[in-house]
């Protein structure tokens, strides 16, 4: 007589096991997915940008089926692109100055990435992919042998804004091994179109922040970059709407953010703010109306517009802001557009007695550091 054998119930796995059979399924099935993006045309891969000995550069893209593409972001004009016979457009430009940039191919007016580099420019709508030409000398932006302080990723819900926003915070080389030190804070703001992580992944403060600690040109301190679009509306950001509500965010969840989170020594004395296009507007719109919080002021290639109507406090009371601000600094390319309109900013300034210091450099939009602050 056959007996049968009880029923066995049936159970789920649990939460890691289930994991591993996903994954393992992905991975059987990986092999069998069909490259992405892959050109049927093609039986040979386009290299681009293909740096020479001599620095100069060739940039290639791969569009039999477009009629016209130009090379925009290393030079002062676009620069036309040539099509062979496979259909690969190409220019050769240089020699190029050791740095890095950001360029993009125009391909029948429309700004695009370059398919075959990795190296994307953060932004809010990525369009430039990244070129590094290195120095036998190395520059503030390469990564030297020296010791390296760390970037973290932060998210924080601002209330001001309604919504999570991203934050990315370097500290120095010796924070981590220096539990019972406090540290100065530059806030480093972005310019239009970028984001918090462009600082770091494309104008490499953290590299640049290094070699300076290395060679003791300035003073170790922890620099916080926000994200500079607090009102989404506003493409450019040099909006009034979008600098009252990056001042609101900054004052109300960023800066009691970062005292709470990092080691700070929480006074105006050891906060700076800094920025560049965008960024300078912002942090100089912010630093002369927030004297107790910023009193190391700096904007570079930017102004406050009307300033005498939205700074008018700091303008009214000139003995006051030249206490509070221990330093006031502006800077831009002789060749930036906004020349003309930093020159008025100036004379407001110089009307209303405010103490600052200003640059005009050779060129277009530069690039100043505030190194060395005394703090």
């Amino acid at each position: 007589m056959n007996v049968p054998m009880p029923l066995r119930k049936l159970s789920r796995p649990g939460p890691r096991r289930f994991l591993t059979i996903v994954m393992v399924g992905l991975l059987l099935l990986l092999p069998q997915l069909p490259a992405v993006g892959a050109e049927k045309h093609s039986t040979k891969a386009v290299v681009s940008p293909e740096i020479h000995a001599d620095h100069r550069v060739t940039f290639r893209l791969d569009a039999p089926n477009v009629n016209d593409v130009k090379l925009r972001g290393i030079e002062r004009e676009q620069v036309q692109m040539e099509k062979n016979a496979r259909g690969v457009w190409s220019v050769t430009v240089g020699p190029i100055a050791p740095g890095i940039y950001g360029y993009s191919f125009i391909v029948d007016g429309d700004a695009t990435i370059d398919p075959s580099n990795p190296e994307i420019k953060p932004e809010r709508d990525p369009d430039e992919s990244e070129l590094e030409i290195l120095s036998s000398t190395p520059l503030l932006t390469q990564w030297q042998n020296i010791p390296h302080g760390t970037v973290h990723l932060n998210d924080y819900y601002s209330p001001v804004l309604r919504r999570v926003r991203h934050l990315r915070v370097y500290t120095p080389p010796g924070y981590e091994t220096s539990p019972n030190k406090r540290w100065p804070v530059l806030y480093l703001m972005h310019g239009t179109g970028d984001t918090e992580a462009t600082w770091t992944e494309f104008g490499r403060a953290n590299y640049i922040s290094d070699n300076l600690i290395a060679r003791q040109s300035c003073q170790p301190a922890i620099i916080v970059m926000p994200d500079g679009h607090a009102y989404l509306h506003d493409e450019e950001g040099v909006g009034i709407r979008n600098l009252e509500e990056m001042e609101s965010d900054v004052i109300n969840s960023v800066v009691p953010y970062v005292d709470h989170l990092y080691r700070t020594v929480p006074d105006a004395n050891h906060r700076a703010i800094c920025g560049l296009s965008m960024g300078g507007f912002q942090s100089m719109f912010i630093g002369l109306r927030n004297q107790k919080t910023f009193a190391w002021v700096a904007g570079m290639s930017a102004y406050v517009p009307d300033v005498e109507k939205h700074c008018a406090d700091a303008l009214k009371n000139t003995d006051a802001t030249n206490s509070n601000l221990r330093l006031f600094w502006h800077q831009t390319g002789r060749k930036d557009d906004m020349l003309g309109e930093q020159r008025k900013f100036e004379s407001v300034l110089e009307k209303h007695g405010i103490k600052r210091r200003f640059q005009v450099t050779a060129g277009g939009a530069r690039l100043g550091c505030v190194a060395g602050l005394p703090w």
